[in-house]
């Protein structure tokens, strides 16, 4: 099982105000999302954890990282220390909810060799810059996210840890404390220790914390030094403590009858009532159907063929691959309804998916294997800049 242990995090200094300074995961921002951040505060974690422009950024970066250490702008923890995180919202179906989850670091384990276990293969994407950023830098900042199946984890959570700050954004609360008693972070490496640790969110992330801890032990010899272990956020894997919802698809690639003439092989076609709604995603849940989005808006419900999926894994994305082998489909992905309605006019046609239960998550990774690209959207998204995580010797 993974080792998850405490750290001396990084921090901005106290008094700050974080609202100016935290941001949004690099892989979310846009190059006009990277300048507004950089824009609103000199000290935006963007500076650091999201450099664009010319080659020398990272190495910016990095002289940028020591300036704030150097001036007070960010601190080191005194103490190793876990960092519990709370997310409080109202999900998509009206529901108020509370994830907690701690940031630590995580063993980076080999790939295969279980303890740390992918649950869907990864859209093809350029991984350097996160590589070279981690190498210029020596830091992780933003973190993979990670569940675990142990129980009692959000138990060790419950009591509140020191207040370190705190902001809301898009009506999600986001909250931050450290916890440095030796016996709660004890504890806490415990539980998380006493099982396999699933990704969530972050793949990429972790195939780069891999990678440069191969770099790191073939230049030291040694493997105990911080690269073993890279920033993670873990939360306890139950209903109650996760929001999931769908990435939907997108088609290219296909002319319409083409499409519908594939589709029809699996699926009986219906025409649907007006516009889709999010009335029209909880039908999807609860009669098993998905959707297909033309690029005029008349929608249809795909209804699965008695028969059609057999052998196939019960996931609307493996579905759609079975349904599309041989078409030239080109994919692309969207999350939301709202966005999924306003751009599939500029596409071949649009497909709704429902949302991937918890329980076939945890199946495949346990089995080892892995859904398709996009098969989760797991919300809200945390912030990068509470805390960093040194890799190596910052002075």
């Amino acid at each position: 099982m993974p080792r998850f242990e405490p750290f001396h995090a990084l921090r901005y200094a106290p008094q700050t105000d974080l609202d100016a300074v935290i941001a949004p995961p690099y892989d979310v921002l846009s190059d006009a999302d990277v300048e507004a951040l950089k824009a609103r505060d000199p000290h935006n974690i963007a500076w650091v954890d999201d450099p664009r422009g010319d080659d020398d950024r990272y190495e910016r970066a990095a002289a940028t990282l020591r300036r704030w250490l150097a001036e007070g702008v960010m601190v080191p923890d005194e103490r190793p220390s876990f960092t519990i995180y709370r997310m409080a919202f109202t999900d998509a179906t009206g529901a108020d909810r509370v994830i907690s989850g701690v940031l630590g670091g995580l063993e980076v384990v080999d790939e295969g060799a279980g303890g740390v276990l992918p649950h869907e293969r990864t859209t093809k994407k350029a991984v350097t810059d996160r590589l070279d950023l981690t190498r210029a830098t020596a830091t992780n900042g933003s973190p993979v996210w990670g569940l675990s199946p142990a129980p009692g984890l959000t138990e060790a959570l419950r009591e509140p840890a020191e207040p370190v700050g705190g902001i809301v954004v898009d009506g999600v609360r986001h909250t931050v404390e450290r916890v440095t008693d030796p016996r709660r972070i004890a504890a806490i490496s415990a539980i998380i220790g006493s099982d396999d640790v699933l990704i969530a969110d972050g793949h990429h992330r972790y195939t780069i914390s891999r990678s440069y801890r191969d770099e790191v032990r073939a230049a030291t010899g040694r493997t105990d030094t911080d690269a073993e272990l890279t920033l993670t956020f873990v939360n306890e894997l139950v209903d109650d403590q996760l929001s999931i919802e769908a990435i939907h698809r997108l088609l290219d690639g296909v002319a319409w009858d083409d499409l519908v003439a594939a589709l029809e092989r699996f699926f009986t076609l219906e025409p649907l009532d007006g516009e889709p709604t999010p009335a029209t995603l909880a039908a999807m849940v609860a009669q098993g159907r998905l959707v297909l989005l033309p690029p005029d808006g008349r929608a249809s419900w795909l209804i699965a063929r008695p028969g059609a999926f057999a052998g196939v894994r019960a996931l609307d994305g493996a579905w759609l691959e079975r349904a599309l082998d041989g078409t030239g489909v080109v994919l692309g992905y969207q999350h939301g309804l709202d966005e999924m309605r306003r751009v599939v006019k500029d596409h071949a046609a649009g497909i709704l998916i429902r949302p991937t239960g918890l329980d076939e998550i945890m199946r495949t990774a346990r089995e080892g294997l892995l859904m398709p690209p996009k098969s989760t959207f797991f919300t809200p998204k945390l912030r990068t800049g509470f805390v960093m995580r040194p890799t190596a010797s910052l002075s």
